[in-house]
């Protein structure tokens, strides 16, 4: 799966929140008796990057999947829109750590974006109909001149960016990214970085990112979660990493 949407026909509400945001309440995974994590509560507001962060085997991962809706999970997920006040599902954008696929197959990008866009099979339509709306989306991560590339001739930092493209149509409310920079050059991680946090002002969106990389949470993150079976501390960068907890987990903090 290229990108998961969620999206239900909010409610109105007469007491909505003043403030647009995803509430995640009281999350918690279960396989068998092993619990994955428990009792997970993150609010993340829109125009908010919030960095979620833990050892290997934390949940983290399986939290994004649970909030997509791909685990069984305990928990409710609400969105709250402050301009209409609309209470409901989030529509959510996900980009996957990588995706898998044959590199030496002619697949370009055009031919992902009609095959995610479009519920016929991409040889019954023009893609001519769609060009214009994939060079939008493209263009948005800095990547139009990729619309008749190869996949398997794109850098790793040039798919995840056509990925996160993807996982922007239609514009989400809340943006999930698995690690979507682990294994890509230094010059494609920052301007990865810089769509990002043009993504979070200017859309005002909502963003959860898991991240290893505690230098760049440290510069891009508005919240950080230390998640580890559950939320062991939570707030702003520095007050997370001069947390006691963060440093028994990570041990010396930058």
């Amino acid at each position: 799966m290229f990108k998961s949407i969620l999206h239900h026909n909010a409610k109105n509400s007469e007491d909505c929140a003043k403030v647009c945001c995803t509430k995640i309440e009281h999350f918690g995974v279960k396989v068998g008796d092993l619990i994955i994590f428990e009792d997970v509560n993150i609010h993340v507001h829109c125009g908010q990057l919030t960095a979620l962060i833990g050892p290997n085997g934390a949940g983290k991962s399986t939290l994004l999947k649970a909030i997509l809706g791909e685990v069984d999970h305990t928990g409710n997920l609400q969105y709250t829109d402050a301009k209409n006040c609309h209470t409901g599902h989030p529509v959510i954008g996900y980009v996957p750590q990588y995706l898998t696929f044959d590199v030496s197959s002619p697949t370009s990008v055009m031919d992902i974006f009609m095959a995610c866009l479009s519920n016929r099979p991409v040889w019954l339509f023009s893609a001519s109909k769609l060009r214009e709306r994939v060079l939008k989306n493209l263009k948005r991560v800095k990547a139009e001149y990729l619309i008749d590339r190869r996949l398997g001739a794109l850098s790793g930092g040039e798919l995840q960016r056509v990925l996160l493209a993807l996982a922007l149509d239609p514009i989400p409310d809340l943006l999930l990214l698995d690690e979507p920079v682990s294994g890509v050059d230094q010059n494609g991680l920052d301007l990865f970085y810089e769509i990002v946090v043009d993504l979070k002002t200017n859309e005002d969106m909502a963003i959860i990112l898991i991240s290893h990389d505690l230098e760049l949470v440290s510069k891009y993150a508005d919240q950080v979660i230390l998640l580890n079976k559950k939320v062991i501390a939570s707030g702003t960068p520095t007050e997370v990493f001069s947390n006691d907890k963060m440093k028994n987990i990570f041990g010396t903090i930058i």
